[in-house]
């Protein structure tokens, strides 16, 4: 056997025992007389010593050979440390080796695989098995795994069975591009990646199966950030026989139970929200609850002076800044301009100081008057000592430019405490929207959600006012979860699929097999998908994804370590029919 014990399993119990370890040389210091290297594995480091007077001589001149990341192994025993460490779980040992073998060597790695190292994030992605050697992406992916046993065995206690679906499905529309694969056995026809298991789990509340889970794999050919991949993992959940409140239970009852296995923290019932309410309150539909700052809106508070800024402006809304008050001109400045940003929009902002005494000092003064502030100041919840931010423009570019001053207030002022959850269900999403480039609705989540059974008659005279029977959940500002009751009769869906536009030849054409499925007795049903890569992310503490996926692509959508995606050959693109036109 390679080893007797981990490198971070001996203690100061297991002194005069003869072990043997492997591992990798995290780092060597040689004094001459006397060697020290520290061993490391996946579960920790062991301080080894090679001693003139108590080690072979040959081991010890091998010993001198050994370089960083070398793997060996050895046999020794257990001692006392003169020099113990409290930082490590093994501090209080170290192991006398008689014994060394060299099981592999290794050449100087890019960077050092230390927790705090000196690669940066492009050569780290390159090197990703050596970037997984370190503590903190380790750990990452240690932890991911944690959280996905405790998902696995909470719905697995509640009932729920795992069911594998194909990566091989049919090309659809709506929602993001899907990634093609083409078939070689059918000439001229594809595959594509499937976006999420919808129409599947579906079709396995058809057959019957009531509570399905899966853990699964999806693929969506869309612009990339640092929070997103091409391919990312879901917690797909569909169950049968129930309404929107059976699934906010369940689903709530699996995030506590995660927060409180993973964190050790208790969280009571979460709160709802409407779509409508968090719009108008946060500007977004996954408002961050850990702070306040709520919108106040103040167009009939503002629109009533000469400031034609306000006056043309479709709203005019602010936010209080605790104790904002003290920044000095050149710090609003700054504030100024990171919303003129391009990737804000704003095309300026107003601002108010609510002063200690009472008075008011505003950018605007010229026009308003101290008792003008003064409602500002009722409206947005400002106290003595807060700073009002007023922006103002079309409603919703308006909305969601204070939503992102918004958060990025409460990111200098340390709002966002990561060891904080604050989650919230928002509900009651509009079932359509319009998009101005094609001229039609399209579904706001996908073309299977249910509309609200009070709000069908709307469709064909007012379509933008009829809610989806649809909920999203929001942890900490993110979505970590979103579904709806599904349509469950032939006639709704094919009603839905009119006003989505699609013709009844169009919609057989692509979605037959589930309408045709409808036919047999589809029970009603519903679900619910959670990231799970974004979810781990949060009860991590980290804001980003990536550490938490083993091998993730870069923001081009390109994975740097194994060249990919690449060219393929000619004799390749002509086994599958295929002629590149570039």
């Amino acid at each position: 056997m390679y080893r007797s014990h981990s490198c971070g399993e001996l203690r100061a119990s297991d002194i005069n025992k003869e072990v043997t370890l492997s591992g990798w040389v995290q780092k060597t210091r040689d004094k001459g007389f006397m060697i020290w290297v520290d061993l490391r594995d996946r579960y920790g480091i062991t301080q080894l010593i090679f001693d003139e007077e108590r080690t072979p001589g040959a081991v010890v001149e091998k010993a001198k050979t050994l370089g960083r990341e070398f793997v060996i192994q050895i046999k020794g025993t257990v001692i006392e440390r003169e020099s113990k460490n409290k930082n490590i779980q093994t501090g209080e040992i170290e192991i006398l080796v008689n014994e060394l073998t060299v099981l592999n060597e290794a050449i100087v790695p890019p960077f050092t695989i230390e927790d705090k190292t000196d690669g940066g994030e492009d050569i780290r992605m390159k090197y990703r098995y050596l970037d997984i050697r370190r503590n903190p992406v380790k750990n990452s992916l240690v932890f991911r795994h944690q959280v996905a046993m405790q998902v696995r065995n909470y719905l697995s206690q509640e009932g729920f069975i795992e069911v594998e679906t194909p990566y091989l499905i049919k090309s659809t529309p709506e929602g993001a591009r899907d990634f093609v694969v083409p078939s070689r056995m059918n000439e001229g026809q594809f595959y594509a990646l499937p976006q999420s298991p919808q129409t599947f789990k579906q079709l396995l509340m058809v057959g019957g199966m009531d509570k399905y889970f899966q853990i699964v794999k999806c693929f969506r050919d869309e612009d990339l950030r640092a929070d997103r991949q091409p391919e990312f993992t879901q917690i797909d959940c569909e169950m049968a026989f129930v309404e929107q409140e059976d699934i906010l239970n369940t689903f709530e009852g699996l995030t506590r139970h995660l927060i409180a296995e993973i964190k050790n923290i208790s969280i009571g019932d979460f709160p709802r929200m409407t779509y409508n309410e968090a719009m108008q309150t946060y500007g977004n539909d996954k408002p961050d609850i850990r702070f306040g700052m709520k919108f106040g809106e103040l167009n009939e508070a503002a629109q009533h002076k000469e400031f034609k800024v306000f006056n043309d402006a479709e709203l005019v809304v602010g936010i209080a800044v605790p104790d904002g008050a003290s920044y000095t001109r050149k710090e609003i400045d700054k504030l100024i301009d990171w919303v003129k940003r391009p990737q804000v929009g704003a095309l300026g902002m107003v601002y108010v100081k609510c002063n200690e005494d009472g008075t008011y000092k505003s950018s605007v003064d010229k026009f308003y008057d101290q008792d003008d502030l003064a409602k500002w100041a009722e409206i947005t919840r400002a106290k003595a000592g807060d700073l009002i931010c007023v922006l103002s423009g079309q409603t919703n570019k308006v909305r969601a430019q204070l939503s992102a001053l918004r958060m990025e207030l409460a990111e200098r002022l340390g709002l966002r405490n990561p060891e904080e959850f604050a989650p919230l269900w928002v509900v009651d999403f509009p079932l359509l929207e319009w998009d101005e480039e094609t001229e039609r609705y399209h579904a706001m989540h996908h073309p299977f959600t249910s509309p609200k059974p009070e709000d069908i008659d709307l469709l064909d005279t007012k379509p933008g006012e009829v809610r989806a029977n649809a909920y999203d959940l929001v942890l900490n500002g993110n979505e970590i979860g979103g579904g709806s009751i599904r349509i469950h009769d032939k006639e709704t869906q094919a009603l839905m699929f009119d006003h989505l536009g699609f013709t009844p030849e169009e919609a057989k054409a692509q979605f037959g097999f589930l309408m045709d499925a409808f036919q047999y007795g589809a029970p009603p049903h519903g679900g619910i998908a959670f990231g799970l890569d974004r979810l781990v992310a949060i009860l991590g503490g980290q804001e980003t994804i990536r550490d938490f996926i083993a091998f993730p692509k870069n923001n081009s959508g390109r994975d740097i370590m194994i060249d990919a995606p690449s060219n393929i050959d000619d004799t390749q693109l002509k086994e599958l029919n295929i002629k590149l036109d570039l």
